[in-house]
Protein backbone atom coordinates (compact mmCIF):
# COMPACT_ATOMS: atom_id res chain seq x y z
CA UNK A 1 0.00 0.00 0.00
CA UNK A 2 1.35 3.79 -1.09
CA UNK A 3 0.19 6.28 1.58
CA UNK A 4 1.72 9.75 2.16
CA UNK A 5 2.09 9.67 6.12
CA UNK A 6 1.38 12.90 8.18
CA UNK A 7 5.10 13.94 8.48
CA UNK A 8 5.57 13.13 4.81
CA UNK A 9 2.66 14.92 3.77
CA UNK A 10 4.21 17.88 5.99
CA UNK A 11 7.24 18.54 4.00
CA UNK A 12 6.49 18.35 1.22
CA UNK A 13 3.33 20.82 1.74
CA UNK A 14 6.28 22.99 3.10
CA UNK A 15 8.56 22.05 -0.07
CA UNK A 16 5.65 22.37 -2.28
CA UNK A 17 4.89 26.29 -0.75
CA UNK A 18 8.66 27.45 -0.87
CA UNK A 19 9.26 26.02 -4.36
CA UNK A 20 5.97 25.71 -6.82
CA UNK A 21 6.14 28.83 -8.50
CA UNK A 22 3.17 28.69 -11.38
CA UNK A 23 0.46 26.06 -11.58
CA UNK A 24 0.92 21.88 -12.43
CA UNK A 25 -1.19 19.81 -13.71
CA UNK A 26 -0.95 16.51 -13.27
CA UNK A 27 -2.58 14.23 -15.95
CA UNK A 28 -3.18 10.94 -15.06
CA UNK A 29 -4.60 7.88 -17.29
CA UNK A 30 -5.78 4.67 -14.92
CA UNK A 31 -8.35 1.89 -15.67
CA UNK A 32 -10.53 0.74 -13.02
CA UNK A 33 -9.59 -2.66 -13.85
CA UNK A 34 -7.77 -4.29 -11.32
CA UNK A 35 -6.93 -6.91 -13.79
CA UNK A 36 -5.60 -4.52 -16.06
CA UNK A 37 -3.96 -2.00 -13.63
CA UNK A 38 -3.56 -3.67 -10.27
CA UNK A 39 -2.15 -0.54 -8.81
CA UNK A 40 -4.50 1.89 -10.40
CA UNK A 41 -6.37 2.51 -7.05
CA UNK A 42 -2.95 2.76 -4.92
CA UNK A 43 -2.21 5.10 -7.55
CA UNK A 44 -5.38 7.35 -7.29
CA UNK A 45 -4.69 7.86 -3.77
CA UNK A 46 -1.41 8.70 -3.93
CA UNK A 47 -2.48 11.03 -6.33
CA UNK A 48 -5.30 12.67 -4.43
CA UNK A 49 -3.31 12.86 -1.37
CA UNK A 50 -0.48 14.89 -3.59
CA UNK A 51 -2.51 17.58 -5.23
CA UNK A 52 -4.46 18.31 -1.72
CA UNK A 53 -0.67 19.42 -0.11
CA UNK A 54 -0.24 22.68 -2.79
CA UNK A 55 -3.55 24.71 -4.40
CA UNK A 56 -1.16 25.02 -7.50
CA UNK A 57 -1.42 21.74 -7.64
CA UNK A 58 -3.61 20.15 -10.28
CA UNK A 59 -5.11 16.34 -10.91
CA UNK A 60 -6.95 15.50 -14.41
CA UNK A 61 -7.71 12.12 -14.43
CA UNK A 62 -8.59 9.84 -17.53
CA UNK A 63 -10.17 6.65 -17.48
CA UNK A 64 -7.90 5.08 -20.25
CA UNK A 65 -10.71 2.02 -21.14
CA UNK A 66 -13.42 4.85 -22.13
CA UNK A 67 -13.96 5.92 -25.51
CA UNK A 68 -14.36 9.46 -24.83
CA UNK A 69 -10.48 10.06 -23.45
CA UNK A 70 -9.11 8.99 -26.63
CA UNK A 71 -8.32 12.02 -28.36
CA UNK A 72 -6.79 13.03 -25.18
CA UNK A 73 -4.78 9.39 -25.34
CA UNK A 74 -4.03 10.62 -29.00
CA UNK A 75 -2.81 13.95 -28.18
CA UNK A 76 -0.74 12.88 -24.75
CA UNK A 77 0.65 9.87 -26.67
CA UNK A 78 -0.61 7.63 -24.01
CA UNK A 79 -1.45 3.95 -25.96
CA UNK A 80 -2.46 1.24 -23.18
CA UNK A 81 -0.19 1.63 -20.58
CA UNK A 82 -1.90 2.46 -17.46
CA UNK A 83 -1.28 3.89 -15.21
CA UNK A 84 0.35 6.58 -16.58
CA UNK A 85 0.84 10.40 -15.83
CA UNK A 86 1.70 13.64 -17.98
CA UNK A 87 2.95 16.92 -16.38
CA UNK A 88 1.99 20.03 -17.85
CA UNK A 89 2.77 23.40 -16.26
CA UNK A 90 2.85 26.68 -18.85
CA UNK A 91 3.00 23.99 -21.21
CA UNK A 92 3.32 20.36 -21.45
CA UNK A 93 6.32 18.56 -21.37
CA UNK A 94 7.05 14.81 -23.13
CA UNK A 95 7.91 13.37 -19.88
CA UNK A 96 5.95 10.55 -18.08
CA UNK A 97 5.41 8.09 -16.14
CA UNK A 98 4.12 4.82 -16.54
CA UNK A 99 3.86 2.62 -13.23
CA UNK A 100 3.65 3.81 -10.04
CA UNK A 101 6.32 6.36 -8.86
CA UNK A 102 6.61 4.18 -5.76
CA UNK A 103 9.80 4.24 -3.11
CA UNK A 104 12.53 5.55 -4.26
CA UNK A 105 11.13 6.70 -7.36
CA UNK A 106 8.41 9.20 -5.56
CA UNK A 107 11.59 11.67 -5.14
CA UNK A 108 11.66 11.63 -9.08
CA UNK A 109 8.08 13.21 -9.37
CA UNK A 110 8.36 15.45 -6.38
CA UNK A 111 11.39 17.15 -8.32
CA UNK A 112 9.73 16.92 -11.36
CA UNK A 113 6.47 18.83 -10.27
CA UNK A 114 8.96 21.24 -9.33
CA UNK A 115 10.99 22.02 -12.46
CA UNK A 116 7.54 22.12 -14.31
CA UNK A 117 6.26 24.62 -12.03
CA UNK A 118 9.13 26.95 -12.55
CA UNK A 119 9.14 25.99 -16.46
CA UNK A 120 13.37 25.05 -15.60
CA UNK A 121 16.00 22.80 -14.58
CA UNK A 122 18.95 21.68 -12.97
CA UNK A 123 21.32 20.55 -15.43
CA UNK A 124 24.38 22.51 -16.39
CA UNK A 125 24.42 25.52 -18.44
CA UNK A 126 27.08 23.61 -20.89
CA UNK A 127 24.03 20.58 -20.81
CA UNK A 128 21.77 22.90 -21.53
CA UNK A 129 23.86 25.09 -24.50
CA UNK A 130 24.04 21.22 -26.59
CA UNK A 131 20.42 20.69 -25.86
CA UNK A 132 19.74 23.58 -27.96
CA UNK A 133 21.15 21.78 -30.91
CA UNK A 134 19.27 18.53 -30.59
CA UNK A 135 16.51 19.36 -33.57
CA UNK A 136 15.66 15.44 -34.04
CA UNK A 137 13.07 13.44 -32.04
CA UNK A 138 15.21 11.69 -29.34
CA UNK A 139 13.26 8.71 -27.43
CA UNK A 140 14.53 8.00 -23.93
CA UNK A 141 13.19 5.25 -21.57
CA UNK A 142 13.98 4.70 -18.44
CA UNK A 143 13.76 0.88 -17.06
CA UNK A 144 13.28 1.39 -13.05
CA UNK A 145 12.00 -0.47 -9.79
CA UNK A 146 10.74 1.07 -6.87
CA UNK A 147 13.49 -0.69 -4.17
CA UNK A 148 16.42 0.89 -6.54
CA UNK A 149 18.00 3.86 -4.75
CA UNK A 150 20.19 4.63 -8.08
CA UNK A 151 17.24 4.47 -10.35
CA UNK A 152 15.81 8.56 -9.60
CA UNK A 153 19.23 9.88 -10.57
CA UNK A 154 19.21 7.91 -13.81
CA UNK A 155 15.09 9.37 -14.45
CA UNK A 156 15.56 12.46 -13.44
CA UNK A 157 18.41 13.42 -15.98
CA UNK A 158 16.08 11.70 -18.41
CA UNK A 159 12.95 14.40 -17.64
CA UNK A 160 14.78 17.10 -17.35
CA UNK A 161 16.09 17.00 -20.55
CA UNK A 162 12.52 16.57 -21.90
CA UNK A 163 11.86 20.02 -20.00
CA UNK A 164 14.63 21.55 -21.84
CA UNK A 165 14.15 20.01 -25.24
CA UNK A 166 10.75 19.74 -26.85
CA UNK A 167 12.51 16.65 -28.88
CA UNK A 168 13.15 14.98 -26.58
CA UNK A 169 10.72 12.39 -25.22
CA UNK A 170 11.71 10.76 -21.79
CA UNK A 171 9.40 7.70 -19.82
CA UNK A 172 10.21 6.37 -16.02
CA UNK A 173 8.87 2.72 -16.49
CA UNK A 174 8.27 0.56 -13.89
CA UNK A 175 9.84 -3.08 -14.96
CA UNK A 176 7.98 -5.18 -12.76
CA UNK A 177 4.71 -3.95 -14.22
CA UNK A 178 5.27 -3.59 -17.52
CA UNK A 179 6.79 -7.10 -18.11
CA UNK A 180 6.37 -7.47 -21.72
CA UNK A 181 8.34 -3.98 -22.55
CA UNK A 182 10.98 -5.16 -19.89
CA UNK A 183 11.48 -8.45 -21.88
CA UNK A 184 11.56 -6.80 -25.03
CA UNK A 185 14.29 -4.26 -24.28
CA UNK A 186 16.01 -7.16 -21.76
CA UNK A 187 15.89 -5.69 -18.96
CA UNK A 188 18.47 -7.50 -16.67
CA UNK A 189 19.56 -4.37 -14.41
CA UNK A 190 17.91 -1.31 -13.56
CA UNK A 191 18.44 1.88 -14.12
CA UNK A 192 18.63 0.48 -18.14
CA UNK A 193 18.27 3.60 -20.26
CA UNK A 194 17.12 2.91 -23.78
CA UNK A 195 17.45 5.74 -26.30
CA UNK A 196 15.84 5.64 -29.60
CA UNK A 197 15.09 1.63 -29.36
CA UNK A 198 18.63 1.32 -30.40
CA UNK A 199 21.36 1.94 -27.71
CA UNK A 200 21.46 1.63 -24.09
CA UNK A 201 23.28 1.91 -21.19
CA UNK A 202 22.85 1.13 -17.55
CA UNK A 203 23.44 2.62 -14.24
CA UNK A 204 22.72 6.31 -12.71
CA UNK A 205 25.22 7.92 -15.16
CA UNK A 206 25.88 12.13 -15.32
CA UNK A 207 24.03 14.12 -17.78
CA UNK A 208 27.31 14.28 -19.61
CA UNK A 209 26.65 10.23 -20.91
CA UNK A 210 23.52 10.98 -21.70
CA UNK A 211 24.04 13.67 -24.02
CA UNK A 212 27.26 11.79 -25.72
CA UNK A 213 24.59 8.75 -26.28
CA UNK A 214 22.20 11.62 -27.90
CA UNK A 215 24.89 13.15 -29.96
CA UNK A 216 26.02 9.66 -31.43
CA UNK A 217 21.91 9.14 -32.28
CA UNK A 218 21.67 12.14 -33.93
CA UNK A 219 25.40 11.04 -36.00
CA UNK A 220 23.45 7.86 -36.83
CA UNK A 221 20.11 9.53 -37.97
CA UNK A 222 22.98 11.90 -40.62
CA UNK A 223 24.50 9.36 -41.93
Amino acid sequence: MVKLKDDDKKAITEKFSKELKGDVNIMYFYDSDKKVCPYCSEMTELLEDLVGLSPKLKLTKYNAADESTEKERKFLKINDQVPALVLGGKKIYNLYYFGIPAGYEFASLLEDIVDVSNGTTRLSEKTKAELKEVSKPIDIKVFVTPTCPWCPRAVRTAHQLAIENPMITSSMIEASEFEEMSTKYKVMAVPRIVINDKSYFEGAQPEQVFMEYIKEELKDEAK
